[in-house]
């Protein structure tokens, strides 16, 4: 073998280990380690930030979901409404309408949203707010602005049986602060909402 091939082949040789040590290094102990880590620190979040109810899981904290009548897609009066989704909260079709803020067809669809979130609150048209008609940029935003749960605590209240200033209360007691203080807005999260919502329900 002259001085050129064994030059070559240890060069191959060479890029062969290193490509083996980057495998292991990359592809095997570092997912084990940020892994591990997450497990370990967080677990809840590393798992999807999963909603337990009387032993099983029904949601994710994360995601948005319908709350309608069984085999329909009307609102069920019983439950805080999210906010509108354009992917029905469907995780594997986020995004929005993509329609302009003077687009006609979604100019249109906001004023019949905004007439029947009104009539199904039984509150003026006027009272109703911006997330109760509009969807959020990933169309599963699981959260509705503070403002929106206080228009459903009449209707809610009614519906299961309760005070106003119980659900009130309960409204109060889900409503999350700005990220760091300062970041965002102020939040309810509706699935932690109606699973605390059942559970005063069925005392």
């Amino acid at each position: 073998m002259n001085t050129s091939a064994r030059s070559t082949a240890r060069l191959l040789v060479s890029a062969l280990r290193a490509l083996l040590v980057l495998t292991v290094v990359t592809g095997v102990i570092y997912p084990l380690v940020v892994t591990g880590i997450a497990q370990g620190a967080f677990s809840d979040k590393a798992n999807g930030s999963k909603a337990e109810h009387e032993g099983r899981t029904v949601g994710s904290k994360l995601i948005g979901q319908s709350w309608n009548l069984e085999g329909t897609d009307k609102p069920d009066p019983h439950w805080f409404q999210p906010r509108p989704s354009n992917s029905a909260y469907d995780p594997l079709t986020t995004g929005s309408s993509q329609l302009g803020a003077s687009d006609p067809t979604l100019l249109k669809s906001v004023k019949e949203a905004r007439q029947q979130v009104a009539a199904f609150n039984d509150v003026p048209v006027g009272d109703v707010p911006k997330d109760a008609v509009t969807g959020s940029g990933s169309a599963i935003d699981p959260h509705i602005s503070p403002a929106y749960a206080e228009l459903q605590i009449d209707r809610v209240a009614k519906e299961n049986g309760l005070s106003e200033p119980q659900v009130e209360d309960l409204v109060n007691a889900h409503k999350e602060g700005r990220d760091l203080g300062f970041l965002g807005n102020e939040r309810v999260n509706v699935l932690e909402l109606n699973l605390a919502l059942d559970e005063l329900a069925n005392r």
